[in-house]
């Protein structure tokens, strides 16, 4: 995955960032180097993914200009083979095209990329840094600021902790320089809204997302694969499966009493003919995991915490018996097609709303809980339903044909591919089950009975006034704030609030984030 870090001034100590940048190593655990610019530091640990060679290792450096990037650029060889009339690389990194391209056309380049990329460049002639992350946040960037006013940025908030006064996740889609921040891509505005007819949409849903999955293919290193058993998992394994010419590696994970999942992805990998592994989990396993899980997200929020503990459990497994170094997921599909809530959206234009709403927020939620849980161990996420393309398209549909109509969410992705053999009639038309439900609803069941052991009603209600921003509302959501402030104290902002259905919507007025407590989860848990 990578881990990236910028002290950007002569404030700068090398023992102060040696300090915030070992924190992460796991996310680059084969190589790690710190530069002095002459203006501050720049530091990288480095996942080798492309280019797998020493000369792929960064920083690169062109002239007196400096780049660290943690990222995948997708096309980056049309880039580069135009590029090469003018410079000589050294590598086959994809990173490798940045300053070059930030030679030909400054910070333009940015509005340039199909990329999840986050990145620090210093440019020399300048004398300034300049730092920017792709329009979804798929990869992690922060800032803050010392104790005299220099600019820190970091791949996490650890990584600043101590070091740094208020800690801000950086703005997907934003460049910062000469002190600003300048939004260079809001993948949110709907530009040119679609109105095609119903199977027009859907075949472009299909093309875009199988060319947003045979893009994420690419790797000089293996790559493996998340299969929960739910739609969105399954579509991109069944997509990679028919892309590939042997076999590909899933990976599922649930609870030894009571796993929803194992049994569909156990029937999608069958049909897909994957290489498929079983990862079994205990009650026990899970309550030791909790505050590791909790600072190495940085967040409170119940639903992260909740859905990250089997995929972290997973993704430890993955890189403790495997050599696979990149994993394919199915995040970003429900806030482009819907949720269970979102069939209470009152009308087309709030489930839009609700749309766009999640999609700026990602980075803070399902999107944190890939990276984290992913680079921790030391692999990397990819996100195919997160394809810039895909996401535009998809948020350009008109709203009423996104409107769970059909008696069925999601029936624009499903009726997309039920041409093409891709899954079996029971997986494509499943009924929708939260990640954190279907690895067992005993997970859940046993955080919250954890977490009420862990107060009385008095110390809840008397603990939870300590806190103004994103107020506990639950012993559940007290433990894991509590947890989050061992941490990261004072740092409660980086989070806008709890995941939660919107609670101005009839039937969505709920304490607990789970599809469970809807009147419409029906046969999600079966």
């Amino acid at each position: 995955m990578c881990s990236i870090m910028g002290y950007c001034g002569t404030s700068a100590t090398k023992q102060k960032f040696q300090t915030g940048f070992e924190k992460t190593v796991s996310r680059g655990p084969d190589d790690s180097r710190i530069i002095d610019t002459g203006k501050g530091l720049l530091g990288f640990h480095r996942l080798a993914i492309m280019g797998l060679h020493l000369e792929g290792m960064q920083p690169f450096c062109l002239g007196k200009n400096y780049v660290v990037c943690n990222g995948e650029i997708y096309g980056f060889e049309k880039i580069k083979q135009k590029l090469s009339e003018k410079y000589t690389f050294v590598s086959n990194s994809d990173c490798e095209i940045l300053l070059p391209l930030y030679n030909e056309y400054g910070v333009e380049m940015f509005g340039m990329l199909d990329a999840e990329y986050a990145l620090i460049l210093y440019d020399g002639e300048t004398e300034e840094y300049i730092a920017a992350r792709d329009p979804i946040g798929i990869r992690p960037l922060y800032y803050g600021y010392d104790d005299v006013g220099t600019i820190l940025f970091a791949s996490e908030a650890k990584n600043l902790v101590g070091i740094a006064g208020e800690i801000t996740p950086f703005p997907p889609g934003y460049y910062y320089k000469n002190g600003t921040f300048f939004c260079y891509c809001d993948i949110t505005v709907v530009k040119e809204p679609v109105y095609d007819d119903l199977n027009t949409v859907c075949r472009n849903i299909k093309e875009k997302l199988v060319r947003g999955v045979e893009k994420r293919l690419i790797a000089d290193a293996n790559v493996g694969f998340l299969l929960s058993g739910g739609l969105d998992s399954s579509l991109v394994c069944a997509i990679a499966a028919k892309k590939a010419t042997e076999p590909i590696k899933t990976f599922a994970i649930g609870m030894q009493e009571d796993a929803i999942d194992l049994k569909y992805a156990k029937q999608v990998a069958e049909y897909i003919g994957s290489d498929h592994r079983e990862i079994i989990i205990t009650k026990d396993r899970v309550l030791s995991s909790l505050e590791q899980v909790v600072s190495i997200l940085g967040t409170f929020d119940i639903t992260t915490i909740r859905a990250s503990i089997g995929m972290y459990l997973i993704c430890e497994e993955i890189h403790k018996t495997t050599d696979i170094r990149v994993l394919l997921t199915g995040e970003v599909s429900d806030e482009l097609f819907g949720y269970k809530y979102t069939d209470f959206a009152p009308n087309a234009e709030a489930f839009q709303e609700e749309s766009q709403k999640r999609v700026r927020e990602l980075h803070m939620y399902d999107v944190l809980r890939a990276d984290r849980c992913i680079s921790v161990n030391s692999l990397e996420a990819r996100v195919p339903f997160g394809d810039l393309d895909f996401v535009r398209y998809v948020l350009a549909v008109t709203p009423a044909m996104k409107l769970n109509k059909y008696g069925k969410g999601k029936y624009l992705l499903r009726h997309a591919f039920e041409d093409g053999d891709y899954l079996p009639d029971e997986i494509l038309w499943r009924e929708k089950a939260a990640f954190s439900d279907a690895v067992g609803h005993s997970m859940v069941d046993y955080l919250k009975e954890y977490a009420e052991c862990c107060y009385t009603d008095t110390e809840f209600q008397i603990l939870r006034e300590k806190y103004t921003h994103a107020k506990p509302f639950t012993k559940e959501s007290l433990l894991y704030r509590e947890l989050f402030e061992k941490y990261y104290p004072g740092q409660g902002q980086m989070i806008a609030d709890f995941w939660m259905p919107n609670r101005e919507w009839d039937g969505c007025n709920v304490d607990d984030p789970s599809a469970r407590v809807l009147s419409n989860y029906g046969n999600s848990g079966t």
